[in-house]
């Protein structure tokens, strides 16, 4: 027992001085500990006493006495004096931190006469046993800066004693007090957004704390209240933070599934923002959530609606078209999130019949036509071919492959949204389009090039064929009208009955025919807007058009009003209609490439020869006015009359001079073909000068730009060989368009009718839908298993009643539905659409 005690003794000791002189150890000192110490040593001396024996028990006292109180006065003033020091410099949570870290250390240290407080901890907190003992609710203030740091790090020992002030002070945690009056951010949000490997643990505490409170639900749906982030809630942060535990936490907690966030951050073609269509199944599937997205739409607790919109009218179809960026990754993740839900959708909601793809935005456009407004190449293709193998969910493909031989293959293409018979469709989007990046690109998907090739085969080449000569007699008659003009001051009298009115009914057809194509140019415009981007893909013939048709109603203006000025704008006019006539080479492959050709080296390197030619021209043409004396040669007529002759009248003649600025223009342009006169003026100051500027000029345009004009122009036929069919295809395109709404409407109904066939999906009518047959090769891909029913001869139709007793099928079987359209049907040929 002795030696027990002199060993805590001396731990004791040791503890003290310790305490006393170490600075990093003061502030974890208390008073009651100091009093222990001293009860602890002064029994340490009693035992001395006792085996020091009654000879030395008197002095030993007094030394007891005095050593006791002696130290007892040196503890008292050292605690007072680093009590007040630690209380000066200390901050509030500071101390609460040393105090947490005392009562700890002394847990661990095993301290024998440790206060116990578990008794406190009252039995309706809201925070489990492991959180550690609570102060009393008068010991402890919450303000928002305390939680919301708690909130940031993650510290739920922080939050002990919560819930008890709150119902002290019948607070909540979504008053004005926890609330940042800024934003509106919750302390649930500042929490949510400080998630550290996915776990925060004062989130949960908050949840629990909310709901004894009776304000769980107002905590949870809180949003931001700034322009900036309006609207974004905790469901969103969670989404955002791809924490599928607190998704689920919230929503089992009543989030609302359906919150939009519309602040000025997540607004479409946001500079510094994010556009994800506000909805959390949009956030969940533009950042490629699937689980989340799955557990969005089908939950036991509250279910994200598809259908749902933003403000812009866009579903979570339409934003994954809007964050497709063409690129391999992004475009497997959108196809991949695309035909997710639309499957989970269609498993859920298939009694209602609500089809996701056919609905509009509030620009009138379905995720499809997005997509083509977009230029979304990639997605685009996905939409357009895609084809499902399981037989509950087939309705929802666009594609359907009927027969499979080696490596050609024929399907069925659905029209819906693509074809010409529905208003705004996507055949027009794309065609019309100018400012729709990869335009010529998407042409070429099935089955938009078969389609427009059905076209062109069936009535748009005998339309292009009777337009081209309808063109061809107005430009004789034109030309013939322009060419037997009549002299003098217009307007002219019908004098010779049968010339004069041949004359006047071919300027009546002018007239005319300069109307019809100004009404068909401002059509064009005001559907196509013209823009320089456009022009090297749609070309510049309207624009010529339009010309043509301005000069030559100029020409006949002026010509009533009795000026004879109007011969000017009469040939202009003649000129660009002849050169009209090449818009007509869109009916020929070879020709039409061609054009396309010359109409991007005009608008390319042509351009950019005149841009830099122009002011070499004009600057050396100043230069050599500069050197030019003004006294210009004058030629006199000096021959002498005689007497008996007739009075003779002398003439001048001013012959033109370098110092005219048009003439040398006109000179020097002659030498930059090869054409220019060597024969130089004797009216030159500084002949040299004149000398080095005139053959610097033939150097830089004759040997240089004009030689690199020709090599560019040999590159650039050799770059664009390869799109100038595609562009030249997407120019036949809008001309197929162009005249295919020109016709009447029953007309363009029944040659619609003709191109495609209407099959029913289901026993009901409005599951019907019309597709069009389209035959490929396929090089690459052998395979006849494609995970349906095929048809075994799909060219026989004697053999589709065997087929068919065969295997009766269901609803979806292609077999059965196709009866009718077999029978009709002769030997296909390699790649046409029938």
């Amino acid at each position: 027992m002795e030696r027990w005690r002199q060993k805590q003794v001396r731990g004791l000791r040791d503890r003290l001085v310790r305490l006393f002189f170490s600075p990093l150890c003061s502030d974890r000192f208390c008073p009651a500990e100091g009093h222990i110490l001293l009860l602890l040593l002064a029994n340490s001396r009693s035992a001395h006493l006792e085996r020091a024996g009654p000879n030395k028990a008197l002095p030993h006292a007094y030394i007891h006495i005095f050593y006791t109180w002696g130290l007892t006065l040196s503890l008292d003033f050292i605690l007072n004096v680093w009590t007040m020091k630690a209380k000066d410099k200390e901050p509030t949570d500071q101390k609460e931190a040393n105090k947490d870290q005392r009562d700890k250390e002394g847990e661990d240290e095993g301290w024998p006469l440790k206060k116990d407080d578990s008794s406190s901890v009252p039995m309706d907190s809201n925070l489990s046993g492991d959180y550690g003992a609570a102060d009393s609710p008068q010991s402890s203030v919450f303000t928002r800066d305390k939680l919301f740091k708690a909130a940031s790090r993650g510290d739920k020992t922080k939050l002990i004693g919560l819930l008890e002030y709150l119902q002290v002070n019948k607070k909540k945690l979504t008053s004005s007090d926890f609330t940042d009056e800024t934003n509106g951010k919750t302390v649930l949000l500042k929490a949510l957004l400080n998630l550290k490997d996915g776990i925060n643990d004062t989130v949960q505490v908050f949840i629990d704390t909310a709901e004894k409170t009776g304000d769980l639900e107002n905590l949870i749906n809180a949003s931001y209240t700034d322009a900036y982030y309006k609207g974004q809630t905790a469901l969103h942060v969670a989404i955002e933070r791809r924490s599928l535990d607190h998704v689920k936490l919230l929503v089992q907690n009543g989030a609302d599934v359906q919150a939009k966030a519309s602040g000025k951050f997540f607004q479409y073609k946001s500079r510094r923002g994010f556009y994800f269509g506000e909805l959390p199944l949009s956030l969940a599937a533009c950042t490629n959530q699937p689980d989340v997205v799955s557990f969005l739409i089908d939950n036991p607790y509250r279910r994200a609606d598809p259908s749902d919109k933003d403000s812009l009218g866009n579903t979570v179809l339409h934003t994954l078209v809007v964050i497709a960026d063409d690129t391999k990754e992004n475009t497997e993740m959108a196809a991949r999130m695309y035909d997710k839900i639309l499957l989970q959708h269609y498993k859920l909601e298939e009694n209602r019949g609500i089809n996701l793809e056919s609905i509009e935005n509030k620009k009138g456009l379905t995720p499809l036509k997005l997509a083509a407004k977009l230029g979304r190449i990639g997605l685009f293709r996905h939409m357009l071919n895609r084809e499902f193998v399981d037989e509950e969910t087939r309705p929802l493909s666009r594609k359907f492959t009927e027969w499979v031989y080696g490596p050609v293959h024929a399907s069925l293409y659905d029209m819906s949204s693509v074809d010409t018979n529905e208003n705004n469709s996507v055949l027009e989007i794309i065609v019309f389009g100018s400012q729709i990046p990869n335009r010529p690109e998407m042409l070429q998907i099935e089955p938009l090039r078969s389609l427009l090739r059905d076209k062109w085969q069936r009535f748009a080449s005998k339309l292009f064929l009777m337009n081209l000569g309808i063109y061809l007699i107005y430009l004789t008659i034109f030309t013939t009208v322009a060419f037997y003009r009549r002299d003098g001051q217009p307007p002219f009298p019908i004098e010779t009955p049968p010339d004069d009115h041949l004359r006047c009914v071919g300027e009546i057809i002018s007239l005319l025919g300069a109307v019809w194509f100004l009404y068909k140019t401002i059509k064009i415009f005001k559907r196509n807007p013209p823009n320089i981007r456009a022009l090297f893909t749609d070309g510049f013939s309207e624009i010529l058009f339009f010309l043509q048709a301005v000069l030559l109603l100029v020409a006949a203006l002026l010509y009533f009003i009795g000026l004879r000025e109007y011969v000017g704008p009469l040939a202009i006019s003649l000129a660009l209609a002849w050169i009209n006539v090449l818009y007509y080479t869109r009916g020929s492959r070879q020709l039409g490439i061609y054009n396309v050709m010359m109409q991007r080296m005009i608008l390319g390197d042509l351009l950019h020869f005149l841009c830099v030619y122009s002011i070499l021209h004009f600057g050396f043409s100043a230069a050599v006015v500069t050197l030019m004396v003004d006294s210009p040669v004058i030629m006199k007529n000096d021959t002498v009359a005689q007497e008996w002759s007739l009075n003779v009248q002398t003439f001048t003649c001013r012959k033109p001079s370098y110092s005219d600025i048009r003439f040398t223009m006109l000179e020097l342009f002659k030498f930059t073909i090869g054409m220019g006169d060597l024969e130089f003026t004797d009216h030159v100051q500084y002949k040299e000068v004149f000398n080095v500027l005139l053959i610097s000029y033939i150097a830089l345009t004759y040997i240089l730009m004009l030689n690199m004009l020709i090599a560019l122009m040999g590159n650039t036929v050799q770059k664009i060989s390869e799109q100038s069919e595609t562009i030249w295809n997407l120019q036949r395109a809008f001309t197929i368009l162009d005249m295919e709404q020109d016709l009447p409407r029953c007309l363009k109904r029944k040659l619609q009718s003709r191109g495609s066939e209407i099959i029913c999906l289901g026993k009901t009518q409005d599951r019907c839908r019309r597709f069009v047959r389209v035959t490929e090769k396929n090089w690459k891909k052998w395979r006849s298993d494609v995970g349906v029913k095929l048809n075994e001869d799909p060219v026989n139709p004697v053999m589709e009643g065997q087929a068919e007793a065969e295997s009766p099928g269901t609803p979806w079987n292609i077999n059965q539905l196709m009866e009718r359209i077999w029978s009709r049907r002769h030997q296909q040929q390699q790649n046409h659409v029938l």
